[in-house]
């Protein structure tokens, strides 16, 4: 980037670096920031530096939260048989968009020992009787359904995955084979 003031230039790299931010849509945002709206800018800085003064991880369910518990887990309406396993915060929030569900949830975002630990914690603390996974489909994530089956065995817990297969709107055409595989093998009556 010749001839950019170096401080431009820290600007992009750091735009750069979140996902799906490119280095073109790094350089227009940049450029909208400092010489179209350097108001929004200031703006954009301030929200930024109060989200990660003020928000955490939730101690239940590992998502997003401004306390100890997040509303969802504080929420006494919730079905707190119910613990859907998700990879990261933001599926609650595409989930709780949905109104389909009513349970709680925990972000499985890694399988480390801490992480298994609070799981468990999680599970006794609500009772759970129901582990649903949302998972995306992969090798990695059937690896990871399969090793959180077998470390529940023994408490009686059912599991259960999100329905996989043929979106709404979309032309068959234009499904995976292995999208379309799993709907047909998952197919329910009508």
């Amino acid at each position: 980037m010749r001839g950019l003031p170096k401080s431009f230039q820290f600007l992009v790299k750091a735009l750069e670096a979140l996902p799906t931010i490119g280095r073109k849509s790094a350089l227009r945002l940049a450029f909208h920031i400092v010489l179209n709206n350097p108001h929004h800018g200031v703006r954009v800085a301030h929200a930024i530096e109060e989200a990660l003064s003020h928000l955490t991880r939730c101690r239940r369910c590992r998502g997003l939260s401004e306390d100890e518990l997040c509303p969802l887990c504080s929420d006494p309406l919730r079905e707190r048989d119910q613990l859907c396993l998700v990879e990261s915060g933001k599926e609650i929030y595409l989930i709780e968009e949905s109104g389909g569900y009513q349970g709680l949830y925990f972000v499985l975002d890694q399988l480390d020992e801490e992480v298994i630990s609070q799981l468990k914690t999680t599970i006794e603390e609500n009772g759970t009787r129901e582990i649903i996974f949302a998972l995306t489909p992969s090798i990695q994530s059937e690896g990871t359904m399969l090793y959180i089956e077998e470390l529940l065995k023994e408490s009686g817990i059912r599991f259960s995955r999100i329905a996989q297969g043929v979106p709404t709107g979309v032309d068959l055409e234009n499904i995976d084979a292995l999208s379309l595989s799993r709907a047909l093998k998952d197919r329910v009556p009508r």
